[in-house]
C-alpha cells in the first residue's frame, strides 16, 4: 500500500488510510490537525483516539466494509473529546486494486453548507438592490438642491456663518458618495465573463493596496501556479479583492500581516436555485489577516447590507462583495481560525469553459 500512502500524504484534505481490520493505519498531516490525534495514536487506539468510543465514523467504516463499497455521510456533526464539534462530509472509499483497504476523507466545508450560504448571499444581494434603489431615488435627487442652496447662502454670510454652510456642503457630498456606492447594487445586468488569469488580477490588486491603504503592511503571496483561467469580469474581480484586502488591512492594523493564497479544490460543486446542473467551483482565493476578527454576534451576517463593526463604517463593502461573487456564480465565506487566531475570507469561483486565444 506504499502508493496509496504516498498519495494520501500529498492530499490537502484530511484523509485516513484504513486497514482491512478497520483500524486507521495512516493519516496525513491535514487529518492529524483536524482530528487532533497523531498517526501513531490512531494506529494504537483506533478511532477512539479521535472521537472516543462508538463514533459515527467508525460505524460508517464498518458499513462500507460490510457492503463492500464506498459510502458517505453528508453534513455530519462530529464530536471530539473535550466538547469540540465540527461539521463535515465523511467519504469512505475502497482503494483501487485493493478494495479491502479504505480511505476516509473529511470535507470540513460541506456542500450543503455552501449551497445554503450561496442562497443567503443572493438573498442579501437582492435586499441590497431594493434598499439601494429606494434610497437613491428618495435621497439623491434633493441633495443637489440642498448643496446649491448652501452655496447661495455662503455668498451672503460672514466668515462664521460660512463655516456652517461649508459644513452643509461637506456633509451633502459625503451622503452623495454613500448613495453612489449604494447604486452599485442596482445594476442587475449580467456580467460579461471571459477567461481571466486570477494571479494577474491579484497581483494588480496587491500593488494598488501597497500604494495606498496597505502601505507598510507585509502582504505575502502563496499561489498555485497551475490554476486554469477563471470565468470572470476583470473590473468586478478587482473590486472584490480590493474590498477584501482593504478590510484585512483595517483589521490587521499597521503592524499586522496579510496573506493571499490560491488553490485548486476539485470535486466541489454547488447547485443554485435556478441551475439545471451543479456548478463546479474549484478555484479558491483566500485573504487571511491576523487582526482581531469579526465579533461573534456578527459572524453570520457579515455579508448583509449595513452590518458593520467599524466605527463610521457603512456596512456596504462586504455586501457588495457578496453580490459580485454571486453574479459570477461563486461563493464567498468568512471563517475564524481558532488555532492560529487568523481571519479568512475565502472566494470560490468557476473555471472558464474556454481558454483565451
Amino acid at each position: 500500500m506504499a502508493g496509496a500512502a504516498e498519495l494520501l500524504a500529498g492530499l490537502a484534505v484530511p484523509a485516513v488510510l484504513v486497514a482491512p481490520d478497520g483500524m486507521p493505519v495512516q493519516a496525513n498531516l491535514a487529518a492529524e490537525n483536524f482530528l487532533n490525534a497523531s498517526q501513531q495514536a490512531l494506529g494504537e487506539k483506533g478511532w477512539s483516539a479521535a472521537f472516543g468510543a462508538d463514533s459515527d465514523v467508525e460505524r460508517l467504516v464498518a458499513r462500507a466494509r460490510r457492503e463492500g463499497g464506498g459510502c458517505a455521510a453528508f453534513d455530519l456533526t462530529l464530536g471530539f473529546p473535550g466538547g469540540r464539534q465540527a461539521r463535515a462530509d465523511v467519504l469512505v472509499s475502497p482503494v483501487g486494486e485493493a478494495p479491502e483497504w479504505l480511505t476516509v476523507a473529511f470535507q470540513t466545508r460541506s456542500v450543503a453548507t455552501l449551497v445554503e450560504r450561496q442562497s443567503l448571499q443572493k438573498g442579501a444581494a437582492r435586499s441590497a438592490v431594493g434598499v439601494a434603489a429606494m434610497l437613491a431615488h428618495e435621497i439623491k435627487n434633493p441633495l443637489s438642491g440642498i448643496r446649491g442652496a448652501a452655496q447661495l447662502l455662503r455668498r451672503a454670510c460672514g466668515d462664521e456663518e460660512r463655516e456652517l454652510t461649508d459644513l452643509i456642503v461637506t456633509e451633502v457630498d459625503r451622503i452623495a458618495k454613500l448613495v453612489d456606492r449604494m447604486e452599485s447594487f442596482t445594476d442587475t445586468r449580467p456580467l460579461k465573463l471571459r477567461p481571466e488569469n486570477i494571479h494577474e488580477i491579484l497581483g494588480h490588486v496587491r500593488r494598488v493596496a501597497e500604494q495606498g491603504f496597505a502601505s507598510g503592511l507585509g502582504i505575502q503571496e502563496r499561489y498555485d501556479p497551475s490554476l486554469p483561467p477563471v470565468a470572470g469580469n476583470r473590473d468586478a474581480l478587482v473590486q472584490i479583492f480590493l474590498n477584501l484586502l482593504k478590510n484585512a488591512a483595517e483589521a490587521a492594523g499597521p503592524e499586522g500581516k496579510i496573506r493571499i493564497t490560491t488553490a485548486f479544490r476539485p470535486g466541489l460543486k454547488v447547485r443554485g436555485a435556478a441551475a439545471a446542473k451543479p456548478v463546479s467551483l474549484p478555484l479558491e482565493v483566500r485573504i487571511i489577516d491576523n487582526g482581531p476578527g469579526v465579533p461573534p454576534e456578527l459572524g453570520d451576517h457579515v455579508f448583509e447590507p449595513f452590518v458593520t463593526s467599524k466605527r463610521g463604517g457603512s456596512g456596504l463593502g462586504l455586501a457588495l462583495v457578496a453580490k459580485i461573487v454571486a453574479d459570477h456564480g461563486g461563493v464567498v465565506e468568512h471563517e475564524r481560525l481558532v488555532e492560529t487566531g487568523e481571519t479568512v475570507f475565502r472566494v470560490l469561483l468557476p473555471v472558464a469553459r474556454e481558454t483565451r486565444g
